[in-house]
Parts: C-alpha cells; sequence; structure tokens
C-alpha cells in the first residue's frame, strides 16, 4: 500500500459557481417581491418566460458546440441573466420582445465568445440594450403602481397579453412614464423640482413602488455581502461615487434638480450596484480596479439621466466600463511580491 503525501500549501477551493448563483438569486427574491407587489404579477411572467428561453437557448447553443448540456444549465448562470433581463423590461411585455433579448442575451451576449467566463460584456445588459435602442416603444410603456387609478393587471390577464390575446389599446390609461421619466420631461420644460414631485407618481423619496423595489435590491445586496458572495469595493464605489455627484448638483441648483436621495431610490442603479455591476466575469478584478470600475458606472449613470437621452443609464454604464476593465486590470495590478521595483 502506498500512501501519497500533498506538501502545503493548501489552499480552500471555495463555493461552487452553483453556490454562488443561488446566493445572487436569493438576494434577487426581495427586490423581486416588492416589483412584484406595487406592479403587479406581469415581472414574474417574464422572469419564469425569460428564463425557460435561456436554458432553451443555452442548451441548443451548447448542443452545436458540442460542449456537455447538464453542467452548464445546472450552474444556474441562465437563469440569474434571464433574471436580470427580464427584471430590466417593463412589467408587461409581449412574448416576441422578451425572445429576441433572451436570444441576444444569451448567443451574443455569452456564447459568441466562448461562453461563460469569456464574455467581455454582461450578457444581461447586452439583450437589453439591443431592445432598447431597436424597439423604443415597446421598451418605454410602463404601467402605474397599485394605488394609482385603479389596480393592477391580474396574473390571467398579464399572460394573456404575453402571448398577444388581448388587444392593448383597452389597457392605455394604465400606462405612464416612470418617474426618471417624469422627472426629465418636467426639468426639459422648464418646471421646478417641486412642481414636478407634485405628480401622484411620487412617494416619500422616489416613485411609489420603485422605492420600495429599489429598497428590496440594498436588502439583497447586504445578503450577497453577508455571504460573500460579492466584495464591498464595486457597490460602494457605484453608490458613493452616484450619490456624490447627485449631491453636488443638488446643493448647485436643488431647483432644477432631483434629490441624490431619489435617485439612488429611483430607477436600477441599486440593481446595478449589487447585481449588475458586480457581475465577476466582466467586472475588474484587482482591489484598486475594483473601486475604479465603480467610480466609473456611477458617475456614467448620472451623467446620462442627467444629460443623455435616456432616462436611466444603467446598462450603458455598465457596457462602457466593461470596454475600460482590461485598461483598468492592466495600470492596477498589485506589485509582484517580493519585487522591489
Amino acid at each position: 500500500m502506498t500512501t501519497a503525501f500533498v506538501s502545503s500549501p493548501y489552499v480552500s477551493p471555495g463555493r461552487s459557481l452553483k453556490r454562488l448563483m443561488i446566493d445572487v438569486i436569493i438576494g434577487l427574491i426581495p427586490g423581486t417581491l416588492a416589483y412584484a407587489w406595487f406592479f403587479g404579477p406581469g415581472i414574474l411572467i417574464n422572469i419564469v418566460f425569460a428564463v425557460i428561453l435561456a436554458i432553451a437557448v443555452e442548451a441548443a447553443v451548447l448542443r452545436l458546440r458540442q460542449k456537455p448540456i447538464k453542467p452548464h444549465i445546472t450552474d444556474f448562470s441562465a437563469v440569474v441573466a434571464a433574471w436580470l433581463f427580464a427584471l430590466c423590461l417593463p412589467v408587461h411585455s409581449p412574448w416576441w420582445l422578451i425572445a429576441v433579448g433572451i436570444g441576444f442575451t444569451m448567443i451574443a451576449g455569452k456564447h459568441l465568445y466562448g461562453g461563460l467566463g469569456f464574455n467581455p460584456f454582461n450578457p444581461a445588459m447586452v439583450g437589453y440594450v439591443v431592445l432598447l435602442i431597436s424597439f423604443p416603444r415597446e421598451m418605454t410603456t410602463w404601467y402605474l403602481p397599485i394605488g394609482i387609478d385603479g389596480d393592477v393587471l391580474g396574473l390571467f390577464d398579464s399572460i394573456a397579453y404575453l402571448f398577444g390575446l388581448v388587444d392593448i389599446q383597452q389597457w392605455d390609461a394604465l400606462t405612464s412614464a416612470t418617474p426618471l421619466d417624469r422627472y426629465k420631461t418636467g426639468l426639459g420644460q422648464n418646471l421646478t423640482a417641486i412642481e414636478i414631485r407634485q405628480s401622484p407618481l411620487f412617494g416619500i423619496i422616489g416613485g411609489i413602488g420603485w422605492e420600495w423595489v429599489a429598497g428590496g435590491w440594498l436588502l439583497g445586496g447586504l445578503w450577497l455581502f453577508f455571504t460573500r458572495t460579492i466584495r464591498w469595493q464595486i457597490p460602494v464605489a457605484v453608490l458613493a461615487s452616484f450619490g456624490a455627484i447627485s449631491v453636488v448638483i443638488y446643493l448647485n441648483a436643488p431647483e432644477a434638480t432631483a434629490s441624490p436621495l431619489f435617485h439612488l431610490f429611483s430607477g436600477g442603479i441599486m440593481l446595478c450596484a449589487f447585481f449588475i455591476a458586480t457581475d465577476p466575469v466582466t467586472a475588474a478584478t484587482t482591489d484598486h480596479g475594483r473601486i475604479y470600475y465603480g467610480v466609473l458606472i456611477g458617475l456614467l449613470v448620472y451623467l446620462i439621466r442627467g444629460w443623455g437621452g435616456y432616462p436611466d443609464g444603467v446598462a450603458f454604464a455598465v457596457l462602457l466600463a466593461n470596454m475600460c476593465v482590461p485598461l483598468i486590470d492592466y495600470y492596477t495590478q498589485p506589485r509582484v511580491y517580493g519585487d522591489d521595483a
């Protein structure tokens, strides 16, 4: 009998990819439930449909690439990508819009570059940006939260709309701009911040419903910290840079811009900070690099919100920052141990 001895040092293999993805899914639950509570079950239907499509597309592409299907399907990376993509869509979206977006998410955003671990851009943001540019009408048809001009659409009406079984015209009274869009439009009409906030869309901090959804993402982000699924640098850098520029602009012109708290609890900045920007494949990998990467995203989101053509700039900011990752990592590599140069 021969005994093999393995010399130190011993390095823990850490948690599996599947465990990390499960923790991300758990972190997404509070915000998703708040979303469904205020805007109806349509968001849950979008998520389920997107996840089913993403798994089917991934399996088909893996077969074409002659790769094993089961290990890639069961790591839940496709589920997370589809879930994040669906959260970016209007709460009621037609099936074909979701299908096109998932196709770009999984094929162009992920497998075109060789699959998970090789994609330079966040897959969910790739799919979302393609839809936002190609189908602006469908991507800007948002629905009112519960309690404003009636109730939200029920489960069966949401399913019927998903598959085109009902006429959308009958629901026009339920549609509205998002609070961010309302602010942007109102400021363009020379209205003051106080006048804009007279709309019933606005709550205590942000838009009605949206502030609770953002709080859900914050709670989920704390879960990711607690489980050590993400590191602190990117979320803190994103929110700190975004909050800092919001404070500076607000103090300079309080009547012509939204408050920093409104910006933090509106739109997708919380979702971005904890769940999108922290994607380990497309984010910066060094400690200092993560900070620069997060600061860049926070600044870009605010600049696009304030002076760009879109009310929220999360997707564009993340993709632009993804482009800068190789450069950021190159200039932020830590000194090799023992190298005095």
